[in-house]
């Protein structure tokens, strides 16, 4: 198939490219450096700069490409501070990738014709946080989420609705747990020096259920979304959400760094805001059971356990 990648040289990117290429696909993967591109030729892919608010930039680049299936990878997960008081802040140009770009996206799919149309999405804190530990893609997103994460929450709920329920279009949006290995997510030497610097203490017991998944894992199961599975909404999560102290706890113990601090809620909390409590102490996981079951497709990192030593 021809293969439109938009956001092609991001975190997932950078893994999908080589298996696109390797299953046969021919791939215009997108970027927003002119830089870029020569990495996107190298790995295979034919190259292009686009800008993904740009509706005119967006519709010439899918017109040129004529694909069969576009992707939509877009982000700017870069722009992180970790600070989770100004959450929304840090996600801001994300979100309008979110809605805006998966907008233009979707409009030069229907101009073109393409109807197959795969799209980012992300599970773990949006999941309401009643009920058990263990959500599936059933289950309904957190009702009221605190003031600090409201908008990113809004540009998710976007994305998923318009990619699952624009007329004409198969769509499929991919919940990816947070990424780990080589050098993304949690594993990335930013998160790294945190936990080296015990500055990503465990808060109130740490009972929040953290999901994850391996950016490899992740790629394989957006080639399997590419090539086949019903249209809706799928969670790529590994086989093992647990609490954030474990997940952090093995996290240290991988980096060679010292067990994180504890603090107690009321002494975290003027410094992480709402959020970054319920971050640390309320949050729900997510299965896979659906992914696994409909894509055809498991995780070669069931776990997290393993996974922080194998990256």
């Amino acid at each position: 198939m021809r293969v439109f990648l938009a956001g092609a040289t991001g975190a997932l990117g950078r893994s999908l490219v080589p298996l696109l290429i390797k299953a046969g696909h021919e791939v215009t993967g997108t970027t927003r450096s002119a830089a870029k591109v020569a990495d996107l030729n190298a790995a295979g892919a034919e190259g292009v700069v686009m800008d993904g608010l740009d509706a005119a930039s967006v519709a010439a680049a899918v017109r040129a490409a004529r694909p069969d299936v576009i992707v939509h990878q877009q982000s700017a997960l870069s722009d992180q501070s970790g600070n989770m008081k100004r959450f929304d802040r840090d996600f801001a140009t994300t979100n309008r990738l979110r809605i805006e770009g998966t907008d233009h996206l979707l409009a030069a799919a229907r101009e073109t014709g393409v109807t197959r149309f795969v799209a980012q999405s992300y599970t773990g804190w949006p999941n309401a946080r009643s009920g058990g530990p263990v959500k599936t893609e059933d289950d309904p997103l957190e009702p009221n989420p605190e003031s600090a994460c409201s908008q990113t929450m809004r540009g998710i709920q976007h994305l998923e609705r318009v990619t699952t329920g624009t007329p004409g279009i198969d769509g499929l949006a991919l919940r990816y747990g947070t990424f780990y290995g080589h050098g993304t997510g949690l594993t990335s030497e930013k998160f790294a020096g945190l936990m080296r610097k015990r500055q990503l203490p465990i808060v109130g017991g740490g009972t929040a259920i953290w999901t994850v998944i391996h950016i490899d894992d992740a790629a394989r199961a957006t080639l399997a979304a590419i090539e086949g599975g019903a249209p809706g909404i799928y969670n790529i999560v590994d086989d093992d959400p647990a609490p954030a102290a474990d997940v952090l706890t093995t996290l240290a113990a991988a980096f060679e760094a010292k067990p994180p601090r504890r603090l107690p809620t009321w002494l975290a909390r003027p410094l992480m805001g709402d959020f970054g409590i319920a971050f640390m102490t309320s949050l729900r996981g997510s299965s896979n059971v659906k992914a696994k079951r409909e894509l055809g497709w498991k995780p070669e990192h069931p776990s997290w356990r393993q996974g922080f030593y194998e990256q």
